[in-house]
């Protein structure tokens, strides 16, 4: 049976929604709005207690997982997410995620550092689960995991790899991060890599592959021969689709949007949106405003007030060289956190609306909800924050606050079994089918 063939079956019916007993799933032109809001109220609170929520992109900073202060055991004051929020908020797992910047250079000492900052964030989330709050949270490492340590009463804890730069040039250490509980990783992130072209490439029309690298391709066959789902939100155009052509497991879009809606190269088009129904996979909406809102009538030229920002900000970190290569050398230059701050506010920056603009709201993040399911179906749309790297809309600015999303979705007159699909089960029948595909390659 093909993929695609495997989510449709469990669409009808075969496979279990846990409390859901299979009702018929409306279709996008029957499903009508609820407007009682104490009804609506009800429905979600009800519906939230009970579904597997899971959020697939949540960025961290290895301060906020050490023993010795302030850590994600307890309510942060400046992160988004932790245990106490999430329980708050009745998020029942996250992907947490091992995210590295990129490089300009693409060399062994360049891995080597990246490498060793991988390393570090695998080993922060680790500790969580297995030193600070095993009682509360645990890493999954399959589907059946997640809905075992949920069934406990733990938050779900995935890890995600945010760049496969880190692997640098040793096919090897794709292994070494699955074996750490990486359960997908994106093959670039804002920048060329050694594996991808990035979706950046649309800013100037520089590219480095042309899609995939060789090394890049053999990657995908890594991946589906050890069940490490493939995220495609930050590589090009091209470098999904040839991904598609290669990879006998679906694929997912951890945290993306929908491009026509918010023309951002970051987001989808619709042709990208029904290859990935075609592959079986699933698109991982994103709350975070840039691309959920953009591209409004200004009083300056969009690229003239999007020039002046970037001057702003490399005034504001002390960059100042004017050749784009040189300016990436002295970005790498600065610490971690201060780097991860720079290129956090300029990805913000390439698609955010400017302050005279509303910001984005949560009605405003499932209009992308309905987008897709309108155009690919209920099966291949799921939920991402990307909160602590700069998600965050009015009503879902942290994990405390997800029920709003829940309650949307209510509103809007979707089902409890729609709804479970979107918050979780979605993303869980694909993790089962890479699993299952790696599981026949063993053979």
């Amino acid at each position: 049976m093909s993929i695609s063939k495997t989510l449709r079956c469990a669409a009808r019916g075969c496979a279990a929604f846990g409390f859901f007993t299979a009702p018929a799933l409306l279709s996008a032109q029957s499903r009508q709005p609820v407007t009682d809001e104490a009804a609506v109220m009800a429905s979600a609170k009800a519906v939230h207690s009970a579904v597997l929520s899971i959020d697939t992109h949540v960025d961290i900073a290895t301060g906020n997982f050490t023993a010795t202060g302030p850590n994600y055991s307890q309510k942060l004051p400046r992160t988004q997410v932790d245990l106490t929020k999430m329980e708050e908020g009745g998020l029942a797992g996250a992907f947490l995620v091992v995210y590295v910047g990129q490089s300009p250079k693409l060399d062994a000492v360049a891995f080597a550092s990246a490498n060793a900052q991988a390393l570090e964030k695998f080993d922060a989330i680790h500790r969580l689960t297995e030193q600070l709050a095993p009682s509360r949270a645990e890493i999954a490492y399959t589907a059946a995991d997640a809905r075992r340590i949920h069934t406990a009463g733990k938050r779900v804890i995935f890890i995600g790899v945010e760049n496969g730069f880190p692997i640098g040039a040793d096919l090897t250490n794709v292994q070494k991060f699955f074996e750490r509980g990486g359960r997908y990783m994106s093959l670039a992130h804002n920048g060329h890599s050694q594996l991808s072209d990035s979706n950046t490439g649309e800013r100037d029309g520089v590219w480095l592959h042309n899609g995939l690298s060789p090394l890049g391709k053999q990657v995908i066959v890594e991946m589906n021969r050890l069940g490490m789902m493939i995220d495609v939100s930050h590589p090009s155009k091209q470098s999904m689709l040839q991904t598609i052509a290669i990879s006998r497991a679906p694929i997912i879009a951890s945290h993306s949007g929908v491009r026509a809606i918010c023309n951002h190269s970051r987001n989808m088009d619709d042709e990208q949106l029904k290859a990935l129904e075609k592959n079986g996979g699933v698109i991982q909406l994103v709350a975070f405003n840039g691309y959920i809102k953009c591209d409004p009538t200004r009083d300056l030229p969009r690229e003239q007030a999007r020039a002046a920002a970037m001057t702003d900000l490399r005034a504001e970190f002390g960059i100042t060289a004017t050749d784009r290569r040189e300016q990436q050398a002295q970005i790498q230059t600065l610490d971690d956190a201060k780097r991860n701050a720079y290129l956090a506010k300029q990805e913000d920056i390439t698609a955010r609306r400017y302050p005279s603009d509303p910001p984005a709201t949560v009605k405003d993040f499932v209009n992308h909800i309905d987008y897709a399911v309108k155009l690919i179906g209920i099966d291949h749309v799921g939920i991402s924050s990307d909160f602590d790297g700069g998600g965050g809309v009015d009503g879902w600015r942290t994990a405390s606050e997800s029920l709003n999303v829940t309650t949307e979705l209510v509103r809007r007159g979707y089902s409890n079994a729609e709804i479970a699909k979107i918050w979780g089960e979605n993303l869980l029948r694909v993790m089962a089918v890479v699993e299952k595909v790696a599981a026949g390659s063993k053979r």
